[in-house]
């Protein structure tokens, strides 16, 4: 995914000291974050100038009281035709030479009131998420009791019928048919519509229906993290299906691995009453309650009581 500085403006509060529409478009190739320390002593052996350039207060001070004549200099070489921008943490001074050089390499200057820790994790965190490698998968994605649920099965099956009888029973739409998932570290898996789909669901027959405009803005979600996985399939007497919950499936979707429950679809049984409740017993068992297992201490109990007697 693309991510210029006016993204990054747009969406971390910043003093704009100095930019142009040009600097503005530059692409932010890297989440990795620069602090340009030994290079204020004019080491850059292992400079990095595709990165944020960001100045705390150690960088700020060596550059004010350290660097003198060739500070002007020395800016001029960490902003560099590819450096995306410079920022300046805890609204600390900005010298004129910066300004200078940030006009002569027309490089976006800004500054931040923000602790320089502080900032650098905020940056990181939305360059991660924005230049994390998209996967699309076909389903729809759901807010159920605040859960993030992947509903998926074959086409006709009736996911989005079920993503939009879930939306009149108060749950939130993320995304219908295409869903992007990224992974925000290691264990976390986040999902967000296509654009040109977003807030919207399709039913056959009827076509395309805008949700926020028919149900409100608290019916739909710009995004979600995903924690579970639902798969609709046509019932089948032939096949057996798991009725007491101990057989958990899982599946891989971006390097993180995901609880899967597998629904049998037939008429009179209401799919959207079944994933609330299969969304319920999984924030239970994350609570420690686990009815399957209660029931097979009941039964283990039981089948004790009767053999004693």
């Amino acid at each position: 995914m693309k991510v210029t500085v006016q993204d990054l403006v747009n969406k971390v509060h910043f003093h704009v000291i100095y930019s142009t529409g040009t600097a503005l478009k530059k692409e932010i190739t890297t989440s990795d974050i620069m602090r340009p320390g030994l290079e204020m002593s004019g080491y850059f052996n292992y400079f990095t100038p595709e990165r944020i350039q960001l100045f705390g207060m150690k960088e700020w001070s060596y550059m004010m009281t350290q660097v003198g004549d060739e500070r002007y200099d020395l800016l001029k070489k960490i902003m560099t035709d590819v450096t995306p921008c410079v920022i300046v943490a805890r609204d600390l001074e900005i010298p004129d030479e910066m300004i200078a050089a940030a006009k002569k390499q027309d490089i976006v200057l800004l500054q931040s009131r923000e602790a320089t820790s502080r900032l650098n994790s905020i940056l990181t965190s939305f360059l991660d998420e924005k230049l994390a490698e998209r996967t699309t998968v076909h389903g729809v994605l759901m807010d159920i009791f605040g859960v993030g649920v992947l509903i998926q099965g074959a086409s006709g099956i009736g996911k989005s019928e079920t993503g939009l009888e879930l939306v009149k029973r108060g749950h939130r739409l993320v995304a219908d048919d295409r869903v992007d998932i990224y992974q925000r570290d290691a264990f976390t898996l986040a999902g967000e519509p296509a654009e040109i789909l977003r807030h919207m669901i399709e039913i056959r027959g009827v076509g395309i229906i805008d949700v926020m405009t028919l149900f409100g803005a608290g019916s739909v979600k710009d995004w979600t993290d995903i924690e579970m996985a639902v798969y609709l399939e046509n019932y089948d007497d032939n096949k057996e299906f798991d009725r007491l919950g101990n057989g958990t499936d899982c599946i891989k979707l971006g390097g993180v691995a995901l609880q899967q429950t597998r629904i049998p679809v037939k008429t009179g049984r209401n799919v959207s009453i079944i994933i609330e409740a299969a969304v319920m017993n999984f924030r239970a068992r994350q609570m420690g309650f686990d009815a399957t297992k209660d029931f097979e201490d009941r039964l283990t109990n039981l089948i004790e009581k009767n053999s004693e007697e």
